[in-house]
């Protein structure tokens, strides 16, 4: 099963992909994470790609092909994948579809999140992260059990620098610019999976694994 989950930022798509990789048993691959990780060591790789995301702008394609060729060749690949965060744009998508035709592999299916502006962006200014194992909570939509602390790993939650209003108004609309026509690009190819993403976790993640099991 190798699959790509798209949506803007808010969507809720590291929640699903949770979900996705449980049913699935595939890894999940996070351009986020492993952006994080760099940061958190202070690589350089890593100091690039904050001065773009602290500005609520895209890490460009160079920074990133290149880091998803390499994880897709480790060896719990084998079996499938689920990507999240990427391709976002158009050069990424042709450049994934190379290095799946080197590998003799092609896609299963893009499951594209659907959620409006609006909500978005009430999504971003209450979302709060584990600073030790990234897990992520809100304030209003998915609150920890107990306020401020990790249900995971029982750390203490924070809210990042760029979840605010302008930062989450900014990453949406180039997103919009950037991303959504990766939405035409897998419709022709005929494997892209409409899901509302403004229905409740629970049930947003029922109708992703029914509609991969069923397509």
């Amino acid at each position: 099963m190798r699959a790509i989950l798209l949506g803007p930022p808010g969507a809720g798509k590291g929640t699903q992909a949770e979900i996705i990789v449980k049913e699935f048993s595939i890894p999940h691959i996070s351009t986020g994470d492993i952006f994080r990780k760099n940061i958190k060591q202070g690589t350089v790789f890593g100091k690039k790609a904050k001065e773009f995301m602290d500005q609520g702008l895209l890490v460009p394609d160079e920074l990133t092909v290149e880091l998803v060729k390499e994880r897709l060749l480790q060896e719990d690949c084998t079996n499938g994948f689920l990507l999240d965060g990427f391709p976002r744009t158009i050069f990424q998508a042709d450049a994934l579809e190379d290095a799946l035709n080197s590998m003799n592999q092609k896609l299963d299916f893009v499951i594209n999140i659907v959620v409006r502006k609006e909500i978005l962006v009430e999504r971003a200014v209450g979302r709060r992260v584990c600073r030790n194992c990234g897990s992520t909570f809100h304030t209003s939509f998915n609150k920890p059990k107990k306020e401020g602390i990790c249900d995971n790993c029982g750390d203490k939650l924070i809210q990042r620098k760029d979840d605010t209003e302008e930062t989450a108004t900014r990453r949406i609309n180039v997103y919009r610019e950037q991303t959504e026509p990766l939405i035409a690009y897998y419709t022709k190819r005929g494997i892209l999976l409409n899901v509302n993403g403004e229905s409740p976790i629970a049930q947003v993640g029922k109708e992703i694994v029914a509609k991969m099991r069923n397509k």
